[in-house]
């Protein structure tokens, strides 16, 4: 019987089909399985059998190990390292994602010049722009006299030919994965096929050389890096970057990092000479921040192992329409409508026919619980219209039953915040050590909260729902 010399592949998910439908089954999808010829079926592809023949048994080695790991490979910008987990891991594979015109390509001709002009060894090969135009950026920077190899190709055969001839080769960027195509595959590139075989190979031979490699890949519509899933297990760490382009910050997240923290965030402007790194991100996201504006309250958050105090808005509006909107930017969506419920079944407080907004100044996206209990104050203060006070923190996650939370490392939250000026705070009960002393209240309930901060404005008297409701 013949084997086939094609399968259908779906362009999302990577999962592989008999034959064609309109419909991915295993991500839903709808019109992306395409046709694409197996490696086997082509010159130069996979055979099996021919691989068990050649292969050789591989020796263990001891766990202790005999020599030390090479030292990381600092590249002088802080909030890059910082997200790396210290410097790049020679024989590493990083992939950065992030959306078109953030600022990929910027941040790593910076960090690869940075690098070059410490002594090492680097190379940028580009498969979206041309030499002059990668020249024209670098000059813009203040970078063209970085001593960094340029190479414009999408051929990997042609790419690794390229670093071989070109001897001690240390950190290579890959600009973009999606460009790139191997010769033995026969589909375009990006497809599923293209971006998964090229990866693998790259990675390899990061592996092999002990160079390492950064991989820029493009995300989708929803924010997800563009091909299979199987590309972001095949690096060592995945870094995405956050961010609006019509907004000056920009946000550089590690989600998967084998050699240090995961969730570690780096801050970051775009400036006219490119990004410049943010220290202290805390002040930046706080410095136009208005005194004496209902519905604002500024929530001290963890990011990484980095604190760091941010400003929630809160607008509640009357609606005219049936079903009243819940604009969110910058949390969760499901998280609000939570934190609205138990504001409405446990404290008494009805937002009714309003239109809710909630917004996490300066940009940033937060995911943490702890900002539950924020979240509520900045509702509570939008609709009593009254000012919280402009040197209180608050955080906290907050219970379906109204009870508050203790989250963790709150002595580094209260830390930062008194650094920056702020000597109040409202916290879970027994969640610091600081907790008793001056300026900071604990409460075990949400309805202690909202006592103390707007008491009978909005109707709320006890932690039960008013009977006449």
């Amino acid at each position: 019987m013949a084997k086939a010399t094609e399968s259908w592949v779906c362009q999302a998910c990577g999962a592989a089909a008999r034959k064609w439908s309109g419909r991915c089954e295993a991500c839903g999808a709808w019109n992306s399985i395409v046709e694409e010829a197996l490696p086997s079926a082509l010159p130069g592809g996979l055979d099996a059998k021919a691989s068990r023949r050649k292969s050789r048994a591989p020796e263990f080695t001891d766990l202790r190990g005999g020599e030390a790991p090479p030292p990381r490979l600092p590249s002088g910008i802080d909030e890059f390292d910082r997200v790396a987990g210290g410097g790049l891991v020679p024989g590493s594979a990083l992939l950065v994602g992030g959306d078109p015109g953030i600022g990929k390509s910027t941040i790593l001709l910076q960090v690869v010049a940075a690098l070059g002009r410490a002594g090492r060894a680097c190379a940028y090969i580009s498969g979206e722009e041309a030499i002059d135009q990668v020249r024209l950026r670098a000059g813009r920077l203040g970078l063209g006299d970085a001593p960094v190899k340029l190479l414009a190709e999408t051929g990997l055969g042609d790419i690794l030919a390229a670093l071989d001839a070109a001897g001690r080769v240390e950190v290579v960027v890959i600009d973009s994965i999606q460009t790139m195509f191997a010769e033995n595959i026969e589909s375009a590139p990006g497809t599923v096929s293209q971006v998964r075989a090229v990866a693998g190979e790259l990675v390899r031979y990061a592996k092999r050389k002990g160079v390492t490699v950064i991989l820029v890949g493009h995300v989708t519509k929803d924010g997800q890096i563009a091909g299979p899933r199987v590309v972001e297990h095949m690096v060592d760490t995945v870094l995405y970057f956050e961010g609006e382009r019509s907004h000056q910050f920009r946000i550089l997240r590690a989600v998967k990092n084998r050699f240090g923290p995961t969730d570690e965030i780096g801050v970051f402007e775009m400036t006219d000479a490119g990004l410049s790194q943010v220290p202290n991100p805390s002040a930046i996201f706080l410095g136009e921040r208005q005194e004496d504006v209902s519905g604002t309250a500024v929530f001290a958050g963890i990011e990484g192992t980095r604190p760091l105090l941010v400003e929630i808005q809160a607008l509640v509006a009357p609606s005219a329409l049936g079903t009243p909107r819940r604009a969110v930017i910058g949390w969760d969506s499901g998280r609000l409508a939570m934190v609205m419920a138990v504001l409405e079944a446990r404290c008494g407080i009805s937002f009714g026919p309003r239109d809710v907004y909630l917004n996490v100044a300066g940009g940033l996206r937060i995911a943490e619980p702890g900002a539950d209990l924020a979240v509520a104050a900045a509702l509570v203060s939008a609709l009593a219209d009254i000012a919280l006070p402009r040197n209180m923190v608050v955080f906290g996650e907050i219970g379906l039953t109204g009870e508050v939370r203790p989250v963790t490392q709150a002595e580094a939250r209260l830390k930062e915040a008194v650094k920056l000026g702020f000597d109040r705070a409202i916290v879970p009960a027994g969640g610091a050590k600081r907790a008793g002393s001056a300026g900071i209240t604990e409460i075990s309930r949400l309805a202690d909260m909202v006592q103390r901060l707007v008491g009978d404005e909005v109707g709320v008297t006890t932690g039960r729902p008013p009977r006449n409701r």
